[in-house]
Parts: structure tokens; sequence; C-alpha cells
């Protein structure tokens, strides 16, 4: 397994380079960027996707969140972001379109709107001449149940290792940002995410690089 130590001007430039070699392979390639909460997944794939534009669209897990109002429905609202609270087969049906894409229409994604809370459908086009997808979420390594299907249809899966310490302050400064009072965001961070956290680390050795980022340093172009 490849490690890259991306607080390095050298490290980011290779991880520019490695997406590149991706998009320049032929056909349509899919990147998963893969990490614990906090960990800088989001600003790490959109700065590739910058890097690589036009040819390379971003695509995130999380546009699959299920809808809050199904949250309360299935008695999962109170540990939103878990696994069973996206729709993990509707990911992977569209991880499979987006390998097959049509020669002439876009395939739309859904993305999720940090001041809604909610997922929103059709707001990522990706043009069928666009070479590289990049898709970024917690889940992407996970073995069980829906999400099991989900690695075969990577290319290839970085994940971010960050100082533990630093992606749970980023987490708890996120939710306060988003309208949490401290005291709830460091519950919420130490009850849910953490328990996620946990989950996506034993992901890990089925990620084709590691990208460290040891001292909270978001990586990128």
């Amino acid at each position: 397994m490849d490690i890259v130590d991306a607080t390095s001007t050298g490290g980011r430039a290779a991880l520019n380079d490695r997406a590149r070699a991706l998009a320049d392979a032929g056909g349509r390639r899919i990147l998963g960027i893969a990490g614990p909460p906090g960990a800088g997944k989001s600003t790490l794939a959109e700065r590739l996707v910058a890097a690589l534009d036009p040819r390379a669209a971003l695509v995130p897990m999380d546009g699959f969140h299920l809808a809050a109002a199904e949250l309360e429905r299935l008695g999962r609202a109170d540990r939103k972001g878990a696994p069973d609270t996206f729709d993990a087969a509707g990911y992977a049906a569209l991880l499979r379109r987006l390998r097959d894409p049509d020669p002439v229409h876009a395939v739309y994604a859904p993305a999720f709107d940090r001041s809604l809370e909610e997922p929103v459908a059709g707001s990522l086009p990706v043009p069928p001449e666009v070479p590289l997808v990049v898709t970024e979420g917690n889940y992407l390594l996970l073995g069980d149940g829906p999400w099991a299907s989900v690695r075969a249809l990577l290319d290839e899966v970085w994940f971010l290792d960050l100082d533990p310490e630093v992606r749970v302050r980023r987490l708890v400064e996120r939710h306060v940002r988003h309208g949490r009072p401290r005291p709830a965001a460091e519950e919420w961070v130490t009850r849910s995410d953490e328990a996620n956290a946990r989950l996506v680390q034993g992901g890990r050795d089925r990620a084709d690089l590691i990208v460290r980022l040891p001292d909270g340093r978001a990586a990128g172009a």
C-alpha cells in the first residue's frame, strides 16, 4: 500500500499527478476519497477536481443521506451519519451508471445542502466526456451490507489519515458553525461521529493509498 505525506508541496503534487494519471487512463474512471468524519475528504476532493478541471467531476456520497423525515420515521434521526442513514444501494447504483456513461446525456447526482441539512436531487451534472469522477465519503471501504458492493466500483480509493485530536476539534467546530451549541456539538461528536469513525477505520487496509495529514492542513492542489 502506498503512502503519501500530503503536508508537503511534493506530496500534494504527487496526489494531483496520480489523479491525472487516472483521468488519462482511458474511458471513465472513478476515484474514491475515504476516511473518518472530519478528515478533510471534501476539501481534498474539491481541490483535485479544481486541479483537473474540466476533466474531473465531483460526486459526494453525502447526497445519499436519507431525508430528515425518513430518518424520523425510521427512528434513526439521533444518529444521522451512521451507515444505515444513507441510501447505500442508491449510491452503488449511481456509481454503476457513472462507470458506463450514456454517450450523449449527463448523469445527474444528488448533493447534500448543509444549510438545509437535506439531500437535493439532480444537483450535480456529470457530462459523458468527463474521464474522471471523484467521489468522497465515510463508507466507501465498508465491507458490510449494501456498502460491500461499493469498493469494486471504484478504480482507486485513497484513505485520509489525520491526527484524531485535530479531526475531533474540526468536527466540533463544524457542528458549531452549523448551529449546534458547543456542548451539544461535543456530545454529538463523542457519541455519534466517533462511533462512525471507528467503523470507517476498519476499512483502512482496503485502500490503495494512505494520505497522511498529521498536522491538520488540508491536502490537495
